[in-house]
């Protein structure tokens, strides 16, 4: 059973979710609040699995909550569910440590795999996201932002599982095409981030696809 907290400043958007949600199974809905401040109160008591969070909100806005959330509560996903696909606050999301960036205008079937997925520990991305959060941050580069290590830090076989990560390829399909098994693509992506100062997959898609890594 996947346990969820719901965070929108909407009750009608907070009530449709859960309605929508628990008609799974394997869903959950333990809680909901209506910003970030009460979010990260409810996510100290009821612990869930993953935290499906808006981001423009009073009190606390969504990135600041889910910043604070994935310091203090690293093994707690967050999920971010947007109206909006401006390339600021999909940067700043991922940044702050969420998993993933959907906006609220996709279909409900497509929402609740995102959520599976991230429960398995993948990112997830709105289609057409990671490139134009590449292309912004090519072309408007943040001064505030601190670059990541250089990639010769990689080995070849880290450069390969970076390179697929881009793609968007699952641990399975990294592991049929490099011919290796699943935990050791799992201790591969692990010592990537370690090495490149990356918090999540989804850090890693986007930085790994900034530097034009070129194609195996």
């Amino acid at each position: 059973m996947i346990r969820l907290l719901l965070v929108d400043d909407q009750s009608l958007v907070r009530q449709g979710l859960k309605a929508m949600l628990s008609l799974e199974s394997d869903l959950e809905i333990i809680g909901m609040a209506e910003n970030g401040e009460e979010a990260i109160t409810q996510v100290e008591t009821l612990q869930p699995d993953i935290v499906l969070m808006d981001l423009r909100m009073p009190v606390m806005n969504g990135a600041t909550a889910t910043k604070i959330i994935c310091e203090k509560y690293p093994h707690i996903k967050v999920l971010v569910l947007s109206t909006y696909d401006d390339e600021r606050d999909v940067n700043e999301a991922i940044h702050a440590g969420a998993k993933g960036y959907l906006l609220k205008d996709m279909p409900s079937e497509e929402l609740v795999n995102a959520i599976r997925s991230i429960n398995r520990g993948y990112a997830q991305l709105a289609p057409g996201l990671l490139e134009r959060v590449v292309n912004h941050k090519v072309t408007q580069p943040n001064p505030s932002e601190s670059v990541p290590p250089a990639l010769s830090l990689l080995t070849p076989r880290e450069l390969d599982v970076a390179r697929l990560v881009a793609l968007g390829a699952t641990n399975q399909e990294i592991a049929q095409k490099l011919f290796i098994s699943e935990s050791t693509v799992k201790t591969h992506i692990n010592s990537i981030f370690n090495r490149l100062s990356l918090k999540n997959r989804a850090q890693l898609a986007i930085y790994a696809s900034s530097v034009c890594l070129p194609n195996t």
